[in-house]
């Protein structure tokens, strides 16, 4: 398979694809995209444009985090085989929608790249205005390394364009060496990127803040993901909304940090996957009634979260299925307020105040009741609680449950450990000739 830069045109990822995609015909030369700063900021924004494919924020990177445990089933009239495999965690490597999120993720990958290894040589733009571009990119191509490393383990850490035929063969990096990319990437970012709270579809020092909080809390670094969290908090000049519907109301809440752009023109389909039949959708996922029932009947989360057509349940949270225009949150001040929360409650000498304080401080806005949790272990069972009620629906819940180590005791599918990451695509063991690319133990 060959690759050559493009730029702004996106492609459909197939089945079989290694790890870097096929290029178009009619894509345009590197020598010829990236002549002037305007030609970086066409390929940035190509770059963001990624994160919309329908095989990641688009779609089922979305869904498949909540599909896989606890919060989403794939109902009895549902028609997906792919959807099914993930709700039984019986995916197979020929899983094509697993396929295309693992294609989706390299393709943002490689087209960050290929703006990067331009960047420096652009003659018209200052110093610190290349090192906005590079935050920028850096911050994107971090964001997926993460993905891929939560969904698949070790994986090939890409910091390189991949142009013809050159480096295809790539192995897999053990998962501390994709962490190691990670942070460096986000720490670039946090120093070189502008502070705007205002903005909320292109990176920001304190979207790359939060991301790292993120990224520290899933490796078990709670004294950074703490300070990146409380920073974020303090200084970051964002806000909770006194209702938590105003959160999805609109795009671009006073909460939300990051999230990924669509439009009529690159719309998503997460409403569609999620509305019933009876209202125009597909139903292939539905609320687990496990989950419907965990809601106390104050908790105003649950009316945003979940409604019905008269019979059936269903997500709520992205609802526009007409035009698929509706942002998708990646990051939000809720989530600093809960990371920061488990981090206390892992540092030795935590306040249990402190911890219950940031806990209270998503239930209130809830509409519920100060938590009874006094101990650090209560603590941690209300914080796993909370997040589930908080972030139903965005994606989530599958990766809370293997980074604590849960996902064996609560899912009845997860029968080993094994189960606890996807598959390497088979079309990727195929094409991927290097020793060093092989499959993931029980598969």
């Amino acid at each position: 398979m060959k690759n050559i830069l493009y730029t702004l045109l996106l492609l459909l990822i197939l089945p079989g694809c290694d790890v870097l995609n096929v290029d178009p015909e009619d894509a345009i030369p590197a020598n010829e995209a990236f002549k002037d700063k305007a030609g970086i900021e066409r390929g940035i924004l190509g770059t963001y444009s990624s994160l919309q494919s329908l095989s990641y924020f688009g779609r089922t990177n979305i869904i498949f985090a909540d599909l896989a445990a606890d919060n989403l089933v794939h109902p009895p009239d549902a028609t997906s085989s792919d959807y099914a495999e993930v709700d039984n965690n019986a995916l197979l490597p020929e899983n094509g929608a697993m396929s295309a999120l693992w294609g989706s993720l390299y393709e943002g990958i490689n087209d960050a790249n290929n703006v990067i290894v331009k960047v420096p040589g652009i003659p018209n733009m200052s110093d610190s205005e290349k090192n906005q571009a590079l935050g920028e990119l850096y911050f994107i191509r971090a964001l997926n390394h993460f993905n891929l490393v939560n969904y698949f383990g070790a994986v090939p850490v890409k910091i390189n364009p991949t142009v013809g035929v050159n480096a295809l063969d790539a192995g897999r990096d053990p998962v501390e060496e994709v962490y190691t990319s990670i942070i460096a990437d986000l720490t670039f970012a946090e120093q070189n990127l502008q502070e705007s709270a205002s903005t909320k579809t292109r990176a920001t020092k304190y979207g790359a803040k939060a991301l790292l909080a993120r990224v520290y809390l899933y490796k078990g670094e709670y004294a950074l993901a703490h300070e990146k969290a409380d920073e974020v908090i303090n200084d970051g000049g964002y806000t909770l909304p006194d209702e938590f519907g105003d959160v999805f109301a609109a795009d671009g809440s006073e909460e939300t940090i990051f999230e990924i752009d669509f439009t009529e023109v690159d719309r998503n389909r997460i409403a569609e996957y999620n509305f019933p039949k009876t209202l125009n959708g597909r139903r292939e996922v539905a609320p687990s009634a496990e989950l419907i029932n965990l809601f106390l009947p104050d908790d105003e989360r649950k009316i945003v979260s979940i409604a019905y057509d008269g019979v059936n349940a269903y997500a709520n949270k992205y609802n526009d299925l007409s035009k698929g225009a509706d942002n998708v949150i990646v990051l939000r001040l809720g989530e600093m307020y809960l990371i920061r929360a488990e981090a206390e409650a892992h540092i030795p000498g935590g306040s249990i105040t402190s911890i219950q304080d940031d806990i209270n401080v998503i239930r209130q806005r809830a509409n519920l009741v100060p938590t009874i949790a006094g101990t650090i272990v209560d603590l941690l069972s209300a914080i796993e609680t909370e997040r589930r009620l908080e972030f139903a629906f965005e994606g989530q819940r599958w990766f809370d449950l293997i980074r604590t180590g849960r996902a064996t005791e609560v899912l009845p599918s997860v029968t080993n450990l094994n189960k606890t990451l996807f598959p390497i695509p088979s079309g990727e063991l195929q094409t991927n000739k290097n020793p060093e690319m092989f499959q993931n133990p029980g598969y």
